[in-house]
């Protein structure tokens, strides 16, 4: 067995300086290895924790999946204040540092493609959140009509009330987001999140990247719509792990 594997976090111009991070995963020294005009940011593993038996494991166990990939990003987001970096997927090993030099080799083109597409551009984060309308029900029916008729034309109103709402915020999601997408040189829709990743009670209605050189027009579009029936909420900027990251073979 290897004395060591090698885990590779993203790939960078050879030109730029080592990371500045205090430690990769599992505590491991950040290094590069260069090669073929692009320098891959990698750190030196034990090899039986990050075999591939061991990483099956270990990516059921969610307390060492979440401190791992917080290592792997701040390793990937200290890459990215230096320059263009075209992060992986998340615990790729090689062998050694021959493997990895092949495979700047072998796909140097399409790390070249990713790094010039978000070359002085950074990625930001919008979400959006359904506002609860405001907007009267239905009429109930008039006193007399009984408890119960009356409890049901209540329910009703409320469920047509939020079927209205949803379909105001979700057109108006769309229209945020084409506005966003226009100011953008690339974006990219994900799936609204369940209420209970987001800890909000509101409906996720629009989640989205977009990739800018300059933020001043994304926050213009995201101000304008600040009292809308839309609550949008702006984060970053983060490393372009939408728009640079390549799927290992």
């Amino acid at each position: 067995m290897a004395d060591a594997l090698v885990y590779l976090y993203a790939v960078t111009d050879a030109g730029l300086p080592e990371p500045a991070v205090d430690a990769g995963v599992d505590g491991a020294r950040v290094r590069r290895v260069v090669g073929h005009g692009l320098a891959a940011v990698v750190s030196s593993v034990d090899p039986v924790r990050f075999s591939e038996e061991s990483l099956r494991r270990s990516l059921e166990d969610l307390q060492w999946l979440e401190t791992t990939a917080r290592a792997h990003h701040a390793v990937v987001d200290a890459a990215a204040r230096s320059g263009p970096v075209a992060p992986v997927r998340f615990a790729t090993v090689y062998l050694d540092d021959d493997r990895i030099r092949g495979l700047l080799a072998e796909r140097g083109a399409e790390f070249g493609a990713a790094l010039d597409r978000v070359r002085g551009r950074v990625e930001w984060g919008v979400k959006g959140f359904a506002v609860p309308s405001a907007a009267p029900g239905e009429p109930e029916p008039a006193p007399g009509a009984g408890p119960g008729a009356s409890y049901l034309a209540r329910r009703l109103a409320e469920r047509n009330r939020a079927a209205r709402g949803q379909e105001e915020a979700l057109a108006a999601a769309e229209a945020v987001h084409r506005e966003l997408a226009a100011v953008a040189a690339a974006s990219r829709r994900y799936p609204a999140q369940d209420p209970r990743l987001t800890g909000r009670r509101e409906e996720m209605v629009l989640n989205a990247a977009y990739l800018v050189a300059d933020d001043e027009a994304l926050r213009h579009v995201v101000e304008q719509h600040a009292a809308g029936t839309v609550r949008l909420e702006l984060t970053g900027p983060w490393a372009p792990y939408s728009f640079a990251t390549l799927e290992e073979p």
